[in-house]
């Protein structure tokens, strides 16, 4: 048998230690040191989002999960006014070491216990496939936040896996059902649009407050 994958294993062990979000820390530490792979991770901007991108004009955008950057900076060039995080302090050095010139702001938060000061403060919001990879037991949570960081007006993207169509498998991930998705929608953000992508393997939804 192939050795399980280390984001499995580290994740594992941080959830019964209580702790649902320690673990990417830890998977970007072993994997700058050669000891891991880090499975989200393209070296280039999502497609889907590229697809969609539209010019900032200067607003005030927020990536969720910002890993190595590749989004951010997409966003970035076109015209929006990036904030960016991570949990993993890790992945905000490795990102402001790849783009040094950055006009990003990336900041280590948590999803989980956000900063005050982003209530309703971006007008767009990009979560892809970071949620997924915590259980549902602190999903509720982390989706009142999300839904919160959305200003009137502006637009949340949300991707992540589609349980629907994804056979059951240990995680991380742990793919979203369609109502989970749809729960974004909170506290005056209402859903756009909700489709499949990626032949029906992950979903893309659209939401505006």
């Amino acid at each position: 048998m192939p050795p399980e994958p280390a984001d499995r294993v580290l994740a594992r062990a941080s959830l019964a230690e209580g702790n649902p979000t320690g673990w990417f820390d830890q998977l970007y530490t072993a994997a700058s040191r050669g000891e891991a792979e880090v499975p989200w991770t393209r070296g280039k901007p999502n497609a889907a989002l590229a697809d969609w991108l539209r010019p900032g004009e200067g607003r005030r955008a927020l990536v969720v999960g910002s890993a190595l950057g590749d989004d951010a900076e997409l966003l970035a060039s076109a015209g929006w006014a990036v904030t960016a995080f991570d949990v993993a302090p890790t992945a905000v050095e490795a990102a402001r070491a790849r783009f040094p010139e950055t006009e990003v702001d990336y900041v280590v938060a948590d999803l989980l216990k956000p900063p005050g000061e982003w209530h309703q403060a971006f007008d767009l919001v990009v979560e892809i496939i970071n949620i997924q990879a915590m259980p549902r037991d602190f999903r509720a949570a982390a989706i009142t936040s999300l839904a919160g960081f959305l200003a009137p007006g502006g637009t949340a993207l949300v991707s992540e896996v589609a349980e629907e169509n994804v056979a059951p498998e240990p995680g991380p991930p742990w793919p979203f059902s369609r109502e989970e998705i749809e729960s974004v929608a909170q506290g005056g953000v209402r859903l756009v649009s909700l489709e499949t992508i990626h032949d029906g393997l992950r979903y893309w939804a659209t939401f505006t407050r």
